[in-house]
């Protein structure tokens, strides 16, 4: 008679490790990190260099100090850092930057467990409390080095008050010339990046499409310019590279579905009626506390056994 062994799931297995994974998320985040370093020169370069560091180096003494094997070299750490950095603006004070990848490592991911436990994205947390906490700071930020070196208002900021000046046009939104954050400027080559992912099959369709098509739909029911809502702020490195996180976000289709419609309601509910001119960091967290709701509610039902 043959002997089976009989483990604890997984039992269907893949070459794919999440080393792989979080290389090709940095290979996609690649060209939107040149773009940040040509457009707003050694200032973004000096604020990637940082939270890289910062995010690398707290995953390592974190997971000494609590006894844990050391996971630096997934890259999940540096995954972290680098989303972090994109998201601030060039202007924003080293020692923040700093706080925020800390806040993000230890507090967030390693706290909780570290990769897997953590219940809402590093980055995005982070993101978000250092615009709680450094609102100031972090409120203007800083042209691209092909108009000038001053402090300015965003698009968004731009397009919730006139005074503010004139909305740039489709093509220096599409490239990246005007002010915000390194990371979310240059449509272009956001698009590159999240194409990139896609083709990999790193990520699917559906959150980011969903997402994006969510706002710009409320958009033109707002009767704001849908395009220039979706290639302002930080709509495309969301949908692509923060929407998308695996641990954070629903496992099931309609489940990513519904968080992408969520992230994009939210986005738009803020943008229109909140304080803040943009509201992706705020949807995206919320939806990561929904998330195992989202999960519970379209998880598959099990055909056969016991009617309960």
């Amino acid at each position: 008679m043959d002997k089976f062994n009989v483990s604890v799931s997984p039992h269907i297995k893949s070459n794919v490790t999440t080393q792989r994974i979080m290389i090709d998320v940095l290979i996609g985040l690649a060209p939107v990190t040149v773009a940040a370093i040509v457009l707003f020169g050694v200032r973004a370069l000096a604020i990637i260099c940082v939270c890289l560091a910062c995010s690398v180096l707290c995953e390592f003494v974190s997971q000494k100090i609590m006894k844990r094997t050391v996971t630096v070299s997934d890259c999940s750490a540096a995954v972290t850092g680098l989303l972090l950095a994109l998201s601030l603006p060039a202007n924003a004070p080293l020692w923040q930057a700093a706080i925020g990848c800390v806040f993000a490592i230890v507090v967030v991911k390693q706290l909780f467990g570290g990769l897997g436990q953590n219940f809402a994205n590093p980055a995005v947390t982070a993101r978000v409390m250092m615009l709680i906490s450094f609102s100031n700071s972090l409120a203007v930020a800083t042209n691209t080095v092909f108009f000038d070196s001053v402090t300015s208002a965003t698009p968004l900021a731009m397009i919730n008050d006139p005074n503010n000046g004139a909305v740039p046009d489709y093509l220096q939104l599409f490239l990246g010339n005007h002010a915000g954050t390194i990371g979310e400027t240059c449509s272009l080559a956001l698009l590159i990046g999240g194409i990139y992912l896609l083709v990999r099959k790193v990520i699917t369709w559906h959150e980011p499409v969903v997402f994006i098509g969510t706002v710009m739909l409320l958009s033109i029911a707002f009767g704001r310019d849908p395009l220039t809502e979706v290639l302002t702020g930080g709509v495309l490195i969301a949908a692509f590279f923060m929407a998308t996180d695996y641990v954070t976000t629903p496992a099931q289709t309609y489940g990513r579905m519904l968080f992408g419609f969520g992230c994009g309601l939210i986005t738009v509910i803020i943008r229109v009626y909140g304080n803040y001119p943009e509201g992706v960091s705020f949807a995206i967290l919320l939806m990561n506390i929904l998330t195992p709701y989202i999960d519970n509610w379209t998880k598959k039902k099990v055909i056969g056994g016991a009617a309960k």
